[in-house]
């Protein structure tokens, strides 16, 4: 009993001076990794590819983005160590307690043994019990060196629980201290990078600026390119969608007619496959297998030169040379768009719900057939400038573009 109660004295220790911040811990750790992860990617995907010719936007995008994760990895290991530090000031409190309540202990014990030492030394157990005045008086004479024996026992007994607990937190202790330390030189390095990275960046930031109106241009042209490709694919979908439509109201042979302007007319069929993507809203699968987002979804400022902002239609994704796009959910190929360049964009349809799937090499998929979650559909083409294999990724409900982040899973 007494060393399961000890046992348990030292595991409520133990764990109250954790359970505060445990699960926010645990959550650091877990964000550190993957920032970890996130910067192998970053180095693998944006600066070890093979670059056809040195471009200095590109170049300094991708800096910017290394930088950004190794300064937010650089937060998430303060955070850790400030976390480490309150517990090991906790522990140490802990100790100092355990350590009085140990030394009153020893105290009360020795001066137990010494007492007993005395008795003994005065007279025996047997003429104690035999100098009784009667058996009753034996009886209790007996019975309390029985429970004087099993006291001292049990003060025995909780001095080695005590000493076993005071060196298992001094052990919590020295491990949380090589923890910390160990944080502290990740954050040391990490900044070193960061010095080396803002260097570069400087040199980068020095090139732009002698040649700023020429990459402003550059910039503005590639922006006018992106918003001409947006507006064909949103004239596809509305398109379809009124031809939809059209073949909807001609299948109902009744006197009414349904229409909706920009909105698909749904079947059963396609009503409970929309619904089924819905309710998978968060949990839907990368269209890469892997890779990382280059660019988020939205108006954002250009990364390099102010007053110019971009209007992402949905997610940059960059993965490895060769890899190929999946779909996301169940569907049909609703339509291919393919550009001037001879890049092809696939639009699949799930219920009132389109994903776009675009710079694409060669495609494994037909206009109309049916796709599976997973399926892949194309090979996403490699620029040979800048090395980068990406994919934009765009989802609609209906006409409505929507934040591809908040349906697919996080990384």
């Amino acid at each position: 009993m007494i060393k399961a109660r000890f046992y348990s004295i030292f595991f409520i220790l133990l764990f109250s001076c954790l359970s505060s911040f445990s699960q926010t811990k645990k959550e650091l750790e877990q964000q550190r990794k993957k920032l970890k992860k996130e910067i192998a990617q970053v180095n693998s995907l944006l600066f070890k590819e093979q670059k056809k010719e040195k471009n200095v936007l590109e170049d300094l995008k991708d800096l910017n983005q290394k930088i950004d994760v190794r300064l937010r990895l650089i937060l998430t290991i303060n955070a850790e160590a400030k976390l480490l530090a309150k517990e090991i000031a906790k522990n140490k409190r802990k100790i100092a307690k355990l350590e009085k309540e140990l030394l009153v202990l020893k105290a009360d014990y020795a001066g137990m043994i010494l007492k007993s030492y005395k008795s003994k030394s005065q007279q025996s157990r047997i003429m104690f019990l035999l100098s009784s005045q009667n058996f009753r008086q034996a009886y209790k004479r007996f019975e309390y060196m029985k429970q004087y024996t099993s006291f001292r026992k049990r003060q025995g007994e909780e001095i080695g629980f005590q000493t076993d607990l005071v060196k298992k937190m001094n052990d919590s202790l020295s491990f949380q201290k090589q923890a910390k330390d160990a944080l502290i030189l990740a954050e040391k390095d990490q900044n070193k990078k960061i010095e080396l990275d803002k260097k570069k960046k400087q040199k980068l930031i020095s090139t732009i600026k002698s040649k700023e109106r020429k990459y402003r241009r550059e910039i503005k042209n590639k922006i006018k390119a992106e918003i001409s490709v947006a507006k064909k694919i949103d004239k596809i979908i509305r398109e379809e969608i009124a031809k939809a439509n059209r073949i909807a109201n001609e299948k109902r042979r009744k006197k009414f007619k349904v229409t909706k302007n920009n909105e698909f007319v749904l079947s059963p069929e396609a009503k409970a496959l929309a619904v089924k993507f819905e309710s998978n809203k968060g949990k839907l699968p990368w269209p890469i297998e892997e890779g990382l987002i280059t660019r988020r979804f939205g108006k954002q400022a250009h990364p390099t030169f102010p007053g110019i902002t971009i209007n992402s239609t949905g997610l940059h994704m960059v993965t490895r040379r060769g890899k190929g796009a999946a779909t996301i959910f169940d569907g049909k190929i609703l339509n291919i768009l393919v550009t001037s360049e001879g890049r092809k964009n696939v639009l699949i349809q799930h219920g009132n719900y389109i994903t776009s799937y675009n710079n694409l090499e060669k495609l494994y998929v037909q206009k109309g057939e049916k796709v599976t979650t997973g399926q892949k559909i194309g090979q996403i083409f490699t620029d040979k400038v800048s090395g980068k294999t990406t994919l934009i990724f765009v989802l609609y409900k209906n006409t409505t573009k929507l934040n591809p982040s908040s349906w697919i899973l996080k990384r």
